[in-house]
């Protein structure tokens, strides 16, 4: 009987432009695209495949698609969960008539069966359908744990062949695998912890993030099965970051990767959307990650900044709007964080023979009481190149403030122009020839100085890359309109 091992994407559902329909073609070339990378089995209609926003048709559908595009090349392990029993079985059922080789099927949520209803629900199913039958234990989307002991008396069942655990628990792992590693495989499917659960002893990975860079878990599960350890473990460290971001936002996170690598899965439906459980910073750190990686090509963009409002963003360093239209710059913007310790940064780029050498100058002579303007250095005393000014955003009125601003702020923002520096060859190139102005937002009421720190290196890198590619691309503006909002419209 069939039991799942290697890696498997919980594959995400492709939708039309509008939303309204499953994207078959897409379906297929993401299949395919997953198959050549290398994986053992595929897995629609999960938790990552958004099913509890699909309609009953629009699953089954998914699931006949895949199973026909795989066409017996690796196992296809149809995601049939749902809150109740009599719904979970017709869809069992159905994977099994259109030659699905295995189902997932999810302990029913919403409701908050007893240990009993859950044992119920598996036993009903298991006894009705002759096809394997994978458990899956997500509480923090089902709002209720799987118990191992349970996992121990379903593992007597035939059809019962192997259990996909997200949540992230180690111990949780270890004890199903103490009491029936002989009886089922065991998947881990929280991205962040794979490789200690194949080390423990788990037989695979059912993941999300395997939607887009496949090969690289293919190959940390090759590793492990030679017990190379030490290469397995530098290749998860490489991709950790981008496990931490996929694990907390699911499919929103794949199928922005995805469409970054190439591939359009389309958008994600509501309630989920980029810029909600995908934070625009989380964003922007998953491409910064997957460049990395060379899974996306980093495109400089030369840009001429004419708007207007420019002026008003930059009347502290006196920046007017015939300056701009006379002289070509770059601008950037990005926000991290979140709550009092939430960073913002507004920044302009330009040589130090133009106006904004001039407006440097002009700040550094003539600050602006309350808003005095600092040259980023790192320690012990070294400045930055390029040159980085950075001028508060909200008037600094003690001492306290003062700190946070001139202390781990300005540490942030000199660290994030070094490491930029560092990466990219043409500001590296001209480091000598231009100046860096920013507006650096600390929250009046901040208190912790790692946080500001962090958040202030964080927004500083994505608002310089943004300037040096020319981001957001008009593209970019009219793709994520729908959902915009002004960054601190629920923040302090």
């Amino acid at each position: 009987m069939f039991k799942p091992k290697g890696i498997l994407p919980a594959l995400v559902t492709p939708f039309t432009k509008d939303g309204e329909k499953v994207d078959e073609p897409q379906l297929r070339k993401l299949v395919n695209y997953c198959i050549e990378k290398g994986v053992e089995g595929v897995v629609p209609c999960g938790t990552t495949g958004e099913f509890v926003n699909m309609t009953l048709d629009e699953k089954k559908r998914t699931i006949e698609v895949v199973v026909d595009e795989v066409n017996g090349r690796v196992p296809v392990v149809a995601g049939a969960g749902a809150s109740g029993t009599a719904q979970a079985l017709h869809m069992v059922k159905y994977a099994a008539n259109v030659g699905a080789d295995a189902a997932l099927v999810v302990t029913p949520y919403y409701l908050k069966s007893t240990s009993r209803g859950i044992y119920e629900h598996y036993f009903t199913i298991a006894s009705k359908v002759d096809l394997p039958i994978i458990l899956y234990n997500i509480p923090q989307c089902t709002g209720l744990p799987l118990p191992w002991q349970m996992v121990e008396d379903l593992a007597q069942l035939p059809n019962i062949v192997g259990l996909k655990d997200s949540s992230g628990q180690l111990s949780f792992i270890l004890a199903v695998l103490e009491k029936v590693r002989d009886k089922i495989n065991v998947m881990c499917g929280h991205d962040e912890v794979v490789l200690p659960a194949l080390a423990a002893g788990a037989s695979g990975a059912i993941l999300a993030s395997a939607n887009f860079i496949p090969e690289i878990w293919v190959e940390i599960y090759r590793e492990v099965e030679k017990n190379n350890f030490k290469h397995a473990r530098e290749l998860q460290f490489r991709i950790q970051k981008i496990a931490r971001i996929t694990a907390q936002s699911g499919a929103v996170a794949s199928k922005e990767a995805l469409r970054l690598i190439g591939i359009n899965a389309g958008k994600v439906r509501l309630p989920l959307s980029l810029g909600g459980e995908l934070t625009y910073e989380a964003s922007e750190e998953l491409r910064l990650e997957l460049e990395k990686l060379g899974k996306v090509e980093p495109r400089p963009i030369e840009l001429e900044a004419k708007e207007a409002p420019l002026e008003e963003r930059f009347e502290g360093v006196h920046i007017t709007s015939q300056t701009i239209q006379e002289f070509s710059l770059r601008v950037g913007e990005a926000l991290a964080g979140k709550d009092s310790e939430v960073a913002h940064i507004d920044l302009m780029i330009g040589n130090k023979d133009g106006p904004v050498g001039a407006a440097y100058a002009r700040a550094k002579a003539n600050p602006t009481p309350g808003h005095e303007a600092l040259v980023a250095i790192l320690e012990p005393n070294i400045v930055v190149k390029p040159i980085t000014l950075m001028i508060p955003t909200v008037t600094i009125r003690n001492m306290r403030q003062a700190s946070m601003v001139y202390g781990p702020a300005q540490a942030g923002v000199a660290k994030a122009v070094a490491d930029t520096m560092a990466e990219d060859s043409a500001l590296k190139q001209t480091a000598e020839e231009i100046i860096v102005i920013a507006n650096v937002f600390v929250h009046p009421s901040a208190v912790d100085r790692q946080r500001v720190y962090i958040n202030n290196y964080k927004a500083m890198r994505h608002a310089l890359l943004r300037a040096l590619e020319g981001r957001p691309s008009t593209s970019e503006v009219i793709r994520n309109k729908d959902r915009s909002r002004h960054p601190f419209k629920y923040t302090p």
